[in-house]
This record gives structure tokens, C-alpha cells and sequence, in this order.
């Protein structure tokens, strides 16, 4: 039970269909995907994870990020509205909010510099999605305790 909520790796190997998908996917595709539109790939903790790892991932040839200061807005946007929309995933897990925490520090200086340019407040929303994403998972806990009391009595 507090495996799903915690985000625990399953066993899968990396080879599996969710990792590889994730892989060749854009912005748009991931997009396609937390909204639970791709065929044959169902939405799943792992994938939220994969998605955001993507997007947090640097390369260590280029020291370049996904998302970069000089990219286009639309592209940004598209990211920044991507990590806004998984954190209202109802297969969201703790493990996914510490990403989605850590893609907040890597990209602090693109979001705030995107926020001041476009006069959005993308860093203030994500961060109260998390909030509530967070307070989402501890009712998804208790009610499973609930539910774990009611069973087992």
C-alpha cells in the first residue's frame, strides 16, 4: 500500500515499454501521455517519474538541459505547463513531487526569467501545485488506512 503512495520502484527493469516510450518522447508527447491519451501505454507512477527525469536530466557532453534560458517561450511554457499538469495526476507520488522539487531548483532561473518576461507567475503555481499534490497523497494515505483498519477488522 504505502509502496504506491511512496513511489517504490516495482522491480521493472529499465527495458521496459513505459522507459523506452518515455525516451523518444517531446514535449507534446509527454503532454499526450500524463493526460492517459497514448494507446497501449497506460499512465503509471514510474512513467510521472520518467517524464520529469527527462525534463531534470542535463547532459554531461553539453551541460545542456532540456529547457534552456534561450529557448523559445513556447517551448518553456509548454515544459512548465507539462509539470503543472502531472502534479494533478491522480497517479502522482511522493517520489514525483521530490522531482518535480528538484526541477524547481535547476530551473529556477529559466521560470523566473520566463515570469518576468511574459508576466506569468508559473513559479508561484507550481509551487502551490505541489502543495497540493502533497496534501492529495496524505488523503490518499489515510484513507487507505482506513480502508487496511476496515479489512483487517
Amino acid at each position: 500500500m504505502f509502496s504506491k503512495i511512496l513511489g517504490g520502484f516495482k522491480g521493472k527493469d529499465k527495458d521496459s515499454d513505459i522507459f523506452k516510450a518515455v525516451s523518444k518522447m517531446n514535449l507534446t508527447d509527454m503532454r499526450t501521455y500524463i493526460n492517459n491519451r497514448v494507446p497501449n501505454i497506460p499512465i503509471c507512477e514510474d512513467g510521472l517519474n520518467e517524464v520529469v527525469k527527462k525534463l531534470i536530466h542535463v547532459d554531461k557532453n553539453s551541460s545542456k538541459r532540456y529547457i534552456e534560458i534561450d529557448d523559445m517561450d513556447s517551448k518553456k511554457k509548454k515544459g512548465f505547463d507539462l509539470v503543472l499538469v502531472m502534479l494533478t495526476s491522480k497517479k502522482i507520488t511522493l517520489a514525483t513531487i521530490e522531482l518535480v522539487n528538484e526541477f524547481l531548483e535547476l530551473f529556477q532561473d529559466i521560470i523566473e526569467k520566463y515570469d518576468e518576461d511574459n508576466k506569468e507567475i508559473y513559479h508561484t503555481r507550481i509551487r502551490d501545485a505541489v502543495v497540493l499534490a502533497t496534501g492529495y497523497i496524505d488523503t490518499k494515505a489515510n484513507v487507505n488506512k482506513k480502508i487496511d483498519v476496515i479489512v483487517n477488522n
